[in-house]
C-alpha cells in the first residue's frame, strides 16, 4: 500500500513538473505608467469582471476595506513627493485601498504595500494619506474595473477608478514648478565642485585635452573647503598629465599627508609611487 501511494505522488509530482498548459488570469494584471509633469507614476493592479453580478453593495460591501481590484494589492508608485486631495505623501510605493459607501469612498495610502489583498482590520500607522472622494454614476456600464490618469497637466492629474456604473477620482498635485525653479537655479548659477571636479576626471582618465581637466580641477577644489586626499591624487596626476610637474609634486605631498592622516595604505603608496617617478623623493 505505500508503495502505491508513493508512486501516485510520483507521478502526480511528474504531471505538475510537465504542465504545459496556459490559461488566462480570470482577473488580468495591468500595469500603467504615466509621467506626470516631472514625476514618474507606476499603477499595477488586476482587473475583475462584472460577470453579471451586483458590484457596489453586494459584491463590494459598503463600508469595508476593499483591495481596489483583484489577486495581490493594487500599488501606486510616485517618484517624488505629491500632495493627494491636500494631503502630503512621500515618494515611494503604496498599497490601494478603498472604504466604498453609497455616495463617498475613502481612500487609502497604505505604506505596507507587500501583503495580498486587503487586511481585515487597517493599522493606523501603516496609513500614509487616507481621502474623501465623491462618487459619479455613470451613463453606461463598465463591464471591466479600470483605473486610469486623467485630467493630465503639468501639475498633478486624477487617478480615476471605474466599475459597473460608479466613477470615483482621486486628485493628485506633483511639486513640478519646485524641481524646475531647483533646476533653474542650478544652472543659472553654473556648475559646482562636483561638476568641476567629474568633468576634469573624465578628461584625465580618456585621455582628453589635460590643460582643460588642470582648469577644471583647479575650480573644484577651489570650490572645496577641504579637498579630500583622493580629489588632492586626481588633481596632482591631471597636473603632471598637463605637463606642471613642479605643481603634481606639491599637489601630491598634500595628498600623502591627508592619506597618513586617513590611514588610507593604498593611496599613501600611489602617493608615494608618483613622487618617486616625479624625482621627488
Amino acid at each position: 500500500m505505500k508503495k502505491f501511494m508513493l508512486c501516485l505522488a510520483v507521478l502526480g509530482m511528474t504531471f505538475t513538473a510537465n504542465a504545459q498548459i496556459q490559461t488566462p488570469q480570470p482577473s488580468p494584471f495591468s500595469k500603467v505608467e504615466q509621467k506626470v509633469g516631472l514625476t514618474d507614476v507606476t499603477l499595477e493592479y488586476s482587473r475583475p469582471n462584472m460577470r453579471e453580478r451586483t458590484i457596489f453593495g453586494d459584491l463590494v460591501p459598503y463600508g469595508k476595506v476593499w483591495r481596489l481590484g483583484a489577486n495581490t494589492n493594487t500599488k501606486i508608485s510616485f517618484s517624488t513627493d505629491v500632495t493627494v486631495q491636500g494631503k502630503e505623501l512621500k515618494a515611494g510605493t503604496y498599497a490601494l485601498f478603498a472604504i466604498p459607501n453609497e455616495n463617498k469612498w475613502e481612500i487609502v495610502f497604505y505604506s505596507n504595500a507587500s501583503n495580498w489583498g486587503a487586511p481585515q482590520e487597517l493599522d493606523e500607522s501603516k496609513i500614509a494619506a487616507k481621502v474623501n472622494v465623491e462618487t459619479y454614476k455613470l451613463p453606461m456600464t463598465i463591464e471591466t474595473f479600470t483605473m486610469s490618469f486623467d485630467d493630465l497637466t503639468s501639475n498633478g492629474a486624477t487617478l480615476g477608478i471605474l466599475w459597473a456604473n460608479v466613477y470615483a477620482g482621486v486628485k493628485f498635485e506633483v511639486p513640478t514648478d519646485k524641481i524646475v525653479a531647483a533646476n533653474i537655479d542650478k544652472v543659472m548659477t553654473g556648475p559646482n565642485a562636483d561638476d568641476y571636479y567629474a568633468a576634469a576626471v573624465y578628461y584625465l582618465q580618456e585621455g582628453k585635452d589635460a590643460k582643460q581637466a588642470k582648469i577644471w580641477i583647479d575650480k573644484a577644489m577651489a570650490m572645496t573647503p577641504k579637498p579630500a586626499f583622493y580629489q588632492l591624487r586626481q588633481q596632482s596626476l591631471i597636473y603632471a598629465k598637463a605637463g606642471d610637474k613642479k605643481g603634481a609634486i606639491e599637489i601630491a605631498k598634500k595628498s600623502l599627508a591627508a592619506s597618513k592622516e586617513a590611514g588610507n595604505p593604498d593611496y599613501i603608496k600611489m602617493n608615494t609611487d608618483s613622487l618617486k617617478e616625479w624625482g621627488a623623493m
